[in-house]
């Protein structure tokens, strides 16, 4: 969708989803009606990026706070400045990195979060994309005989499963945590509750069976709505540099940080944006 913006410029980069941001500087902080830009930007292309960004951890969150109110992450401590931002780091002698599988943020809570800021501070010299699919586009692939099988069905999410929790469990033993698991049922397929679009609303990182359903049974409609999730044509590939920040919707894309250059160093500053119970 084309729009006529006043303060801010909008460039597409892939035909699914994803944008990139001219005309906005968070060490300046912005006013409404620029504010109001970026947030029909965001619900436009569900992921926004902004380049070049050299701004302190008050003025990331001052930024934030423009379009909701930030939110703890659940089981991670944020900075000993600014508790609301957290750190995501991988380390030189990781192997896994924070949330490297495909997911929707924290879907193990009652009410997920409607948006994630993720801002660049170290970066590898190569590799640490990050991909993001447009859910709005998966769901509306689905032959009308799915879209119906999938009316009114929830998913059960845990925050247990192995493949995302790796380094979170590395980060919570040295800070000395208790590891808690959360679990929240959810329908597959949400309305957005300001475009009123529908997007599915499951991944292999957090959903562990159908409600009502045996483990068993939910397998095979789980696994396939994930691989086609993520299909090429639903998604935008995002290269960061420091400074970078993305800003993504929660409640209609996915995203995947990708997990290619071991031995180097990842460290980003990531501010989550409280949400709605999905319906």
């Amino acid at each position: 969708m084309m729009r006529n913006y006043r303060r801010i410029a909008v460039r597409r980069i892939a035909g699914a989803l994803g944008a990139e941001i001219e005309g906005v500087d968070l060490a300046r902080g912005i006013d409404a009606e620029t504010a109001g830009e970026v947030r029909q930007a965001l619900l436009d292309h569900l992921v926004i990026f902004l380049r070049e960004q050299e701004c302190t951890p008050a003025q990331q969150l001052a930024f934030a706070k423009h379009f909701g109110a930030p939110m703890a992450y659940p089981q991670l401590k944020g900075l000993p400045e600014m508790p609301l931002i957290t750190p995501v780091v991988k380390l030189e002698h990781e192997r896994h990195n924070f949330g490297g599988v495909w997911h929707s943020d924290t879907t193990y809570l009652d009410e997920p979060p409607m948006g994630s800021m993720l801002l660049a501070r170290e970066v590898p010299p190569f590799g640490g994309d990050t991909l993001f699919a447009n859910q709005y586009l998966a769901y509306e692939a689905l032959s009308e005989g799915l879209k119906r099988t999938l009316d009114g069905l929830k998913g059960v999410s845990s925050s247990a499963k192995a493949e995302v929790s790796r380094t979170r469990e590395d980060r919570l033993k040295e800070a000395g945590q208790e590891l808690k698991v959360l679990t929240a049922e959810h329908p597959l397929v949400r309305t957005h509750p300001e475009t009123g679009a529908k997007a599915l609303y499951t991944s292999d990182a957090h959903t562990v069976r159908i409600a009502g359903w045996t483990d068993v049974e939910s397998e095979p409609l789980l696994r396939y709505l994930w691989a086609h999730q993520t299909r090429p044509e639903f998604t935008c590939r995002f290269a960061w540099r420091v400074g970078s920040l993305a800003f993504w919707d929660n409640r209609a894309a996915m995203h995947n940080p990708v997990n290619d250059y071991h031995g180097h160093r990842r460290v980003m500053h990531r501010i989550t944006l409280a949400g709605d119970r999905p319906r």
